[in-house]
């Protein structure tokens, strides 16, 4: 027995020695090994999934027996893009997800501008920890904190009364369709939640992409007589374009599936995340949740054909 070890134990490293020789002398064969298990997750869980929904959206249900029909037809999108109540659904959510795109990036791009070229040392990095400290805490904290602080006894309405302008925020709550009895149960105030949960995620890709601006292209700018807002328009704005495409992706696609929000913040009006919900737990339709569920992915798709067309992937 033990003169077999010192063979064992031998033959173990000649065996390793020979797989690390293999993979030195084949990278590819090494590379593929290296990339098969994230690889094999992405296709069966994410890709699967998704392939899965796409089938579910094709099946119908029954109007008598109420059952999942599981054939092929494209019932459910006709149900989908006919219905009066889905259309205004899928226009309520696609409106609030460019509002809040368009807020985020106004906001964001100054944020931004001024941690990429003026924060420096102690200043940018509580510029970081500003943009990063909300992303620390809950999700479902931060939407339940700001419902209080929208709502009619909460901070906001007493600071609008403080400073004698209480009228303009019932003026502003009594207009059509945004308003609300309170801010916490107004399209305004949905607007006002989403905009700060998703900013930081408008905020670092644009401060990225100025990060690699060049400080010579804007000194040159100058110097060839162009004005600061032509500076901007045609050699800060361009260069940043890319960070601005990659942020308004991620605010404009979470606020599209988003269903929390609209849920605790807002009116009885569905979004898209609380009609696939809806129908795939309560209602029980699985085929139109399914293919609610596509309707992101198909607007996303396009939005990223747009941009990639404009060339806005091009400084990536």
């Amino acid at each position: 027995m033990t003169a077999a070890s010192p063979a064992t134990g031998s033959g173990v490293a000649g065996l390793r020695r020979g797989i690390s020789t293999l993979l030195y002398r084949h990278s590819t064969l090494f590379l593929l090994l290296l990339l098969a298990p994230p690889l094999t997750w992405l296709g069966i869980v994410y890709l699967g999934s998704l392939l899965a929904l796409l089938l579910q959206s094709f099946f119908y249900i029954d109007e008598f027996t109420g059952q999942v029909v599981r054939e092929f037809s494209l019932r459910t999108y006709v149900e989908l893009l006919t219905g009066a109540a889905n259309l205004d659904i899928i226009l309520r959510t696609v409106t609030m997800a460019a509002t809040v795109t368009v807020a985020a990036a106004a906001i964001g791009f100054p944020i931004a501008y001024y941690m990429a070229r003026y924060a420096t040392g102690r200043t940018k990095a509580l510029f970081y920890l500003g943009v990063m400290l909300p992303l620390w805490s809950s999700y479902l904290v931060r939407v339940y904190a700001w419902k209080l602080l929208l709502a009619r006894e909460g901070v906001i309405s007493w600071a609008f009364d403080k400073a004698y302008l209480g009228w303009f925020l019932d003026a502003v709550l009594a207009l059509p369709v945004i308003g609300g009895s309170s801010l916490s149960v107004s399209y305004i105030g949905m607007f006002l939640v989403f905009t700060y949960i998703w900013l930081p995620f408008m905020i670092l890709p644009i401060q990225a992409a100025l990060e690699r601006v060049p400080p010579s292209l804007i000194e040159a700018s100058g110097d060839l007589g162009a004005r600061p807002n032509e500076t901007f328009r045609r050699v800060i704005l361009p260069l940043a374009l890319p960070g601005v495409v990659a942020g308004s992706i991620f605010t404009f696609s979470l606020t599209l599936g988003d269903y929390i929000i609209p849920y605790v913040i807002g009116t009885s009006r569905f979004f898209i995340g609380q009609a696939v919900y809806i129908h795939q737990g309560t209602a029980g339709n699985v085929p139109l949740a399914a293919a609610f569920s596509v309707v992101p992915i198909v607007i996303i798709g396009i939005y990223l054909a747009i941009a990639r067309r404009l060339g806005a992937f091009d400084a990536l």
